[in-house]
């Protein structure tokens, strides 16, 4: 009898490949269908974008897939776009932690962008080209979505219950006290661009260089206190998912977000992103580069499609179908009821590379025993590495050790971005 249950319980029992399999396919089914649609109008030639849908935390894992869309809107030249478009992506994953599960892996995506923000400027920089970019970067993995951004690029939430929410903020010197109040504590000037006679026109920029912006990619002639640091904001979808618009400035100085995110609901990613520019250039005409791209974050069902735009019915319509409306709408109500919450997973705008790269309390170590700068990832030995709040207010002399640590170049960036060194390569 004994040996009887004993062989029953054995075939309970399931192989451990096809309970790995059964997560895999849950998380497969779990996860939102991502469609996208890009459309641009070039004026200078300077705004680029990056698609890419293949990407994957774990290689050769498809359960691990992720999406990155990114805008860079290039001034002064198209190099620093160029450059930032083939660097970044690589730049920010080199920054994350290797064998990271998917929870853990988000929450050190804020630190890795910061670090791969500013080792693409970095590297930009010492090519000794003076172009600048803006630069929205988005990562979406599965209901989770993550936008780091310097500039006046803007990434924008349309959900279905109609709330949009914004997951950037302008860098504009012009908008942005704080940020005017940074660059002039930081070393530099703020004002309009004066002409003959004493008269002062146009938007506030920074001096020396002239630029509009507080925070960019590049910009070697302008001061590193205009600096890479993105702020970057993280939220994730409520299971209805919704509708992300990441454009370039030229959609922005002609459209408000409700006006862009009305324009092109009901249609379909591309669709939408056409319509998008098109209203752009309607209001204001092609006089900037004008790029725009629509993501769809849409639930594995297909049961809640982006809300098509109203028709008109007449009267005796409208009767008979009238109690079969009203049980539709009760029945979408039910399911719009949690529709419009997006739970706000990490927000944080600093220009302080101390309190974006955080504390570890052990430093983290290659496995040749090797320190590792927090910015560029370069190895060094643990008499090289100098602590990130060295010298701040985060700093204590009991705790020398105390990470994460940046190389002498890195440290020498983060003195300059904070105004505590002469800043930039001095520029003929």
């Amino acid at each position: 009898m004994a040996s009887g249950e004993g062989r029953r319980h054995r075939h309970d029992l399931v192989p451990l490949a096809a309970l790995i399999s059964r997560e895999m396919k849950n998380e497969k089914m779990e996860k939102p269908t991502v469609r996208y649609g890009h459309a641009a109008q070039s004026r200078k030639g300077e705004d680029y974008f990056l698609i890419k849908t293949d990407c994957q935390r774990v290689p050769g894992n498809p359960s691990s897939t992720f999406s990155v869309f990114a805008i860079f809107d290039g001034h002064n030249g198209n190099a620093a776009a160029i450059f930032t478009r083939e660097h970044l992506l690589s730049h920010v994953l080199s920054a994350v932690p290797r064998g990271l599960g998917r929870e853990e892996w988000l929450q050190a995506l804020p630190r890795a962008l910061v670090a791969g923000f500013v080792k693409t400027d970095k590297e930009f920089q010492s090519r000794g080209e003076t172009s600048g970019t803006t630069a929205t970067f988005v990562i979406v993995d599965a209901w989770t979505v993550t936008v780091a951004s310097v500039g006046d690029s803007r990434c924008i939430l349309d959900t279905q219950g109609g709330a949009i929410s914004t997951l950037t903020v302008d860098h504009r010197l012009e908008e942005n006290v704080e940020e005017r109040e940074r660059v002039t504590a930081s070393g530099g000037e703020v004002g309009r661009l004066s002409i003959v006679g004493g008269a002062e026109i146009g938007p506030l920029r920074c001096w020396p260089g002239g630029l509009c912006l507080s925070r960019s990619i590049g910009d070697m002639d302008v001061g590193e206190f205009i600096v890479p640091i993105p702020y970057v904001k993280q939220v994730k979808l409520s299971k209805a998912g919704g509708r992300l618009i990441i454009a370039s400035d030229g959609i922005w100085d002609a459209l408000s977000s409700e006006m862009a995110a009305k324009s092109c609901r009901g249609l379909p990613a591309e669709l939408a992103a056409r319509q998008v520019v098109k209203e752009a250039l309607r209001t204001r005409g092609l006089k900037d580069d004008t790029t725009c791209i629509v993501v769809d974050i849409i639930p594995p069902d297909n049961s809640i499609q982006p809300l098509p735009p109203p028709k008109k019915q007449n009267k005796l319509r409208a009767l008979l179908f009238r109690k079969r409306s009203h049980d539709s709408a009760n029945k979408l109500s039910k399911k719009l009821s949690a529709v419009g919450i997006v739970e706000e997973l990490f927000e944080e705008g600093s220009a302080m590379l101390a309190e974006r790269l955080g504390n570890d309390d052990s430093a983290a170590q290659t496995t040749s025993g090797l320190f590792t700068c927090a910015v560029c990832q370069v190895d060094l030995a643990p008499s090289e590495g100098i602590s990130v709040h060295a010298g701040s207010i985060f700093s204590t002399s009991s705790k020398p050790w105390q990470g994460p640590f940046l190389c002498a170049d890195c440290r020498n960036k983060k003195d300059a971005m904070e105004g505590k060194r002469p800043s930039g390569v001095k520029v003929a």
